[in-house]
């Protein structure tokens, strides 16, 4: 199958060699020509993992957008939510009718491009998928080689439109097996497991992160306060979801670190291994980590809001969006990705119902 992978960050980087190992044709494009030159010039990319270190070529590495995109049956984007609404507005004009869109994980993304693709005066017929968490545990050395520690046993994914279900799980089963079908794209948001895990690591370390040269928030920063400040943030998270009608399985953040529960996204012992490597120490400003502007500023932010529209106390994650806006100088509860900011505020729970189901041109047309 011939899939594009868009974007030159970790999980970018090892999509385009995980899925060309398995036999795909992928074409990898990034943004930053200069950052990428070494794989442009090589068109491979090095990958350290449990087999050892090896070149793999790909396809075709390009700096051309519609180069990578056409003819490809589905359009990988493990990108940070920030950039969705900019990719979209590039994306416009050079999709394709039976694409699928897989953002790993999504933050709500899929209904916000689809609105940008609109915006934008985009024809074509796109279904949207997204995920609890990226396909990989990765991290990249430099710009030409990534590490891969990890990779999920399980991933739960919601389409967008969900009446494209069928023939959008068809083409992402044949990329990832792993894919686990679920109600919809909203279903999928709420297993987004970053907004669940970040915050409390990066805001009850805060002190740690500023001061030390090295501190692994996975490691030295998971302490019992701060799992169980997880354990409260997630029994907030699966409320939500449970008023919204999604049943389990919820995917809760306990078997993930609980050797002894269900299987989790990434397989049971999947903590143990990550704290035992090397790859998760890196610099984390946090003003401007991912941790803070997209797990906090757009999934936190997120459902904290769905929690007031659904008349849902969260207390955890209000109290957590309230500290986080302090720390950065900035009220995330109104700037943040929120139902009220992306136009869906006024919805009631069965329009919502309709949008998640029909997609925008079919929901606004009935």
């Amino acid at each position: 199958m011939e899939i594009a992978v868009l974007g030159g960050g970790n999980g970018c980087y090892a999509a385009a060699v995980d899925l060309t190992e398995q036999g795909h044709k992928v074409k990898l494009w990034r943004r930053n020509e200069e950052a990428f030159k070494g794989v442009l010039n090589k068109q491979a990319i090095t990958v350290k993992d449990g087999k050892g270190t090896r070149e793999v070529p790909l396809y075709k590495a390009t700096s051309d957008l519609k180069e990578a995109v056409q003819d490809a049956q589905l359009i990988v984007i493990p990108l940070p939510a920030t950039t969705q609404i900019s990719l979209a507005k590039q994306l416009a004009s050079v999709l394709e009718d039976g694409q699928v869109i897989f953002l790993p994980p999504g933050s709500f993304g899929s209904y916000l491009m689809s609105k940008t693709l609109a915006e934008e005066g985009c024809q074509a017929n796109i279904a949207f998928a997204e995920t609890g968490t990226l396909p990989y545990l990765a991290r990249k050395y430099d710009e030409e080689t990534v590490s891969i520690s990890g990779r999920a046993t399980r991933l739960p994914t919601g389409v967008f439109p969900a009446n494209q279900s069928e023939q959008a799980f068809q083409i992402l089963k044949e990329a990832y097996p792993s894919i686990e079908p679920i109600q919809d794209a909203l279903d999928g948001a709420l297993m987004n497991a970053g907004p669940i895990i970040h915050p409390p690591l990066i805001i009850m370390n805060a002190g740690p992160i500023e001061h030390f040269d090295r501190w692994d928030i996975h490691d030295e920063g998971t302490q019992p306060s701060v799992r169980n400040v997880h354990k409260a943030l997630d029994a907030e998270r699966i409320k939500i979801r449970e008023a919204l009608g999604y049943t389990a399985p919820h995917f809760p953040l306990d078997d993930h670190y609980n050797l002894d529960g269900d299987e989790w996204m990434y397989g049971n012992g999947a903590h143990e291994e990550l704290v035992d490597g090397e790859d998760w120490y890196e610099p984390l400003d946090l003003k401007t980590h991912r941790y803070m502007t997209e797990d906090i500023a757009c999934g936190l932010a997120f459902l904290v809001s769905l929690g007031d529209w659904l008349n849902i106390p969260v207390p955890t994650a209000a109290g957590l969006l309230s500290v986080a806006s302090s720390m950065v100088g900035e009220d995330l509860r109104k700037t943040g990705r929120t139902l009220e900011n992306i136009g869906l505020s006024s919805k009631k729970p069965e329009e919502m119902k309709e949008l998640l189901q029909k997609g925008l041109v079919q929901y606004e047309i009935s």
